[in-house]
């Protein structure tokens, strides 16, 4: 089983101050906060991106940048920006998004997809040189869409600074979810964790913890060779209490 550590993506609390989301996330016994780039710690806003950093550091908790960059629509200015928050921020790893966002892959032609490979390794080799590493985000109407997408695109890109993310669609079968992490997760660096059924209704994370259990017990060795996170994205109602249920049930699951 690969080792992962539990974390958070702020996110979650778009509504919440920084410092209440650290308090949250060492209440609930985290390891690792994701910083949302488009609500919590923005591009160019290197005094925010410090004061998160610090806070952080204070509570023992690694951080993650969560930019909103989607290259090939976003280009590398857009992205130095984004890294410069996440160099004060302290972070080690800045997701991205492949592709423009809402944009299934199955609409894109060789020409843009070998456009978007190629602006993500030039993004890969940037950040590379800060020691921080770029993980692309595994969604839906992305680049990442599907298990075949995301495996051409990364062996496009071609870099060993870039990484993949995963997530389950929402209502993703167990078997369908093996199938997708059997193939990109040689590439997978940290996993959003989740619990919506197909409507997107959310659930209590306890209601998909073998679920969970089995896809992470499940993950291969991957060539990401760091800390590796599992971080919690969206609860039931936004509420800090379930936050705080889900956290647990997280810790359990990694811990067995």
């Amino acid at each position: 089983m690969s080792t992962f550590e539990p974390g958070l993506c702020s996110v979650t609390f778009r509504g919440l101050p920084i410092g209440a989301i650290v308090e949250l996330a060492e209440k609930a016994g985290l390891a690792a906060i994701e910083w949302a780039g488009d609500a919590h710690v923005p591009p160019d806003e290197i005094t925010i991106a410090r004061k998160a950093g610090n806070l952080c550091g204070q509570a023992g908790l690694a951080t993650s940048y969560g930019s909103y960059v989607a290259p090939p629509t976003d280009d590398i200015s857009a992205f130095l920006r984004a890294l410069d928050s996440a160099v004060a921020l302290g972070a080690a790893n800045i997701r991205i998004w492949p592709g423009t966002r809402g944009r299934d892959s199955e609409e894109y032609g060789a020409d843009e997809r070998r456009a978007a490979a190629d602006s993500i390794r030039e993004m890969g080799a940037e950040a590379a040189r800060h020691g921080i590493s770029v993980s692309l985000e595994y969604h839906p109407q992305s680049l990442t869409d599907t298990t075949q997408s995301a495996c051409r695109l990364i062996d496009a890109i071609s870099h060993d600074n870039v990484y993949l993310y995963w997530q389950p669609r929402p209502g993703l079968p167990l078997e369908e979810a093996l199938a997708e992490v059997a193939e990109v997760g040689p590439h997978v660096s940290h996993v959003h964790v989740f619990a919506w059924d197909a409507d997107r209704n959310r659930l209590p994370l306890a209601a998909a913890a073998d679920y969970w259990r089995t896809v992470l017990a499940a993950m291969p060795p991957s060539r990401w060779s760091e800390r590796r996170f599992a971080m919690l994205e969206f609860v039931a109602n936004d509420d800090p209490a379930a936050f705080l249920e889900d956290a647990a049930t997280l810790r359990e699951i990694l811990a067995g």
